[in-house]
């Protein structure tokens, strides 16, 4: 690897990952499927507009996928695409590096 010039390719990725709440959800988001109200029990202090924006984002990006079931309610589920599942080699790195050092 050249370390001597920035990547525009791991610019990105670390500008996706850097976002507050994002390497959160996506962690949440490895344990499988999961409602917005299912999330927001997990990382409770985001509020529901920074993760219905976040969702957003990672759904344009194909990292997360958004299934709508037509019941009554109406239930709308979020879940890791492969492109999002392949994270999780770096979200246990960073755990790791986490219970190591924080």
């Amino acid at each position: 690897m050249d370390f001597t010039r920035m990547c525009p390719k791991y610019e990105a990725a670390a500008d996706l990952l850097g976002k507050k709440w994002t390497g959160l959800i996506i962690r949440v988001l490895m344990g499988g499927p999961k409602r917005f109200k299912d999330m927001k029990e997990q990382i409770p202090d985001m509020s529901d507009k920074m993760l219905t924006d976040r969702m957003k984002e990672l759904e344009s990006l194909g990292v997360v996928k958004r299934s709508v079931y037509p019941e009554m309610p109406v239930r709308i589920e979020y879940e890791l695409t492969d492109k999002g599942k392949d994270l999780q080699e770096v979200i246990e790195s960073i755990q790791d590096w986490g219970d190591k050092w924080m």
